[in-house]
């Protein structure tokens, strides 16, 4: 007999999400902050009344497709091409101090570094590649609000953000194959490129498709659903024939579509049935995951000391990055600042290292606490590093930057 409890938590859910991220926004907080209290709140840490289930894990799952497949529509190549040599050279610093960083944190509270020990060192990587991530989507806003986001700083942290966003997909999907010790590092990165060369050539396809489907058709339904049908299918072809991320595929997807006609018709479309349903799912689903049962004093400590060195290494990694690009120490500062925020792909990242055994379930709460307190601390740090008179220069037109508002985080906040 088939059960309806999924009702009544899918209801929870929605209502809960849109209540609490109503406050964190009213609070100048991302609305995802919310989402994942309501998460907490509604799973077995407070409440208990809802509890994670395969239905809900199988839709968390498209909401991570949809969040992926609309960070791909609002990335604007042109633009990443403009942000240039800087953008490149703060994203590199920007994920390797991290990538360090959250080595070292990892393999002194994971009982040190022994390298015979395959899980242990994979683990270690695995928390360092957490930190790589970058939510953009706090420091846009924050910078709008004060009339500095078409600035030479802002146009670094936008294009910056974006190659984090690609390097960082690709480190997972090469670590969750290193998992496996049958499959050689060699037939990964094979895989990987051959996986590139066939994305290439299905957004090729794709784009005569739908150049010609945008001319008979104009703004039809037909139109984003074809779309959907596409990130769909590239995600699986991913996932099953390359052992590529699906999220890989999804972005791409995304990324490829963000190029042809009536692309802001596909994302308008597309958008409402991500933060109406998927999305909101996904990002409770991680607050029902991280429980506290088994979250002690060690853990705790270690909770502290990811969020220090988090902060730490991104601000040093993006500021020494932007030193090295020509920005002077008050620009520097502010790009390091504008790269702490750690969004849903830190989330997802971690989401997935659960699925593949390479992190502890205790480990995902020290994650959550991670990105809802440098949602709140980059606004705050960043306002104040303006305090001082900028000399930032004005490159870009703040209009080149709408397609970024709603990268990471802000699918929620629209609604």
């Amino acid at each position: 007999m088939i059960s309806y409890d999924f009702f009544l938590d899918l209801a929870l859910i929605l209502l809960a999400t849109k209540i609490f991220g109503v406050l964190t926004r009213k609070l100048q907080m991302p609305q995802v902050v919310g989402a994942l209290i309501a998460g907490l709140v509604l799973g077995p840490n407070i409440l208990g009344v809802v509890n994670e289930t395969e239905f809900l894990s199988m839709m968390a799952e498209l909401g991570v497709i949809f969040i992926m497949f609309m960070a791909g529509m609002e990335t604007d190549l042109k633009q990443l091409k403009q942000t240039g040599k800087a953008s490149i050279i703060i994203a590199v610093f920007g994920m390797v101090f991290p990538l360090v960083g959250g080595f070292l944190i990892a393999g002194a509270f994971n009982g040190g570094f022994d390298f015979q020990n395959t899980k242990a060192l994979l683990e270690n990587i695995f928390i360092g590649i957490i930190l790589m991530a970058t939510s953009v989507t706090i420091t846009v806003e924050t910078l709008r609000e004060m009339g500095k986001l078409n600035t030479k700083t802002g146009t670094a942290i936008l294009g910056a953000a974006v190659i984090d966003d690609i390097l960082g997909i690709i480190a997972l999907t090469v670590l969750m194959s290193m998992g496996d010790s049958s499959i050689k590092i060699y037939m990964v990165v094979l895989k990987i490129l051959g996986f590139f060369v066939f994305a290439g050539a299905c957004g090729a396809g794709f784009y005569f498709l739908f150049k010609y489907m945008s001319k008979k058709y104009g703004k039809k339904r037909r139109v984003p659903i074809y779309s959907l049908v596409f990130c769909l299918a590239l995600s699986y072809a991913a996932e099953h024939f390359f052992g590529v991320a699906d999220i890989t595929g999804a972005y791409l997807a995304g990324a490829i579509i963000s190029n042809v006609t009536l692309s802001k018709y596909v994302n308008e479309k597309v958008e409402v049935t991500s933060y109406m349903l998927f999305s909101p799912i996904f990002f409770a689903s991680i607050g029902l995951k991280a429980t506290i049962e088994h979250v002690d004093a060690h853990v705790l400590i270690f909770a502290g000391a990811l969020i220090g060195v988090a902060i730490l290494t991104k601000l040093v990694g993006g500021g020494l990055g932007a030193k090295l690009s020509g920005f002077s120490y008050a620009q520097s500062l502010r790009t390091g600042l504008g790269m702490v925020a750690r969004g849903e792909v830190a989330l997802i990242v971690a989401d997935r290292g659960i699925s593949a055994g390479l992190l502890a379930p205790e480990h995902l709460t020290p994650i959550v606490l991670l990105v809802i307190l440098t949602s709140i601390l980059t606004p705050v740090f960043l306002k104040a590093s303006y305090n001082s008179k900028s000399g930032d220069i004005h490159v870009l037109q703040e209009s080149r930057y709408q397609s970024y508002r709603s990268r990471d985080a802000s699918l929620l906040d629209r609604y």
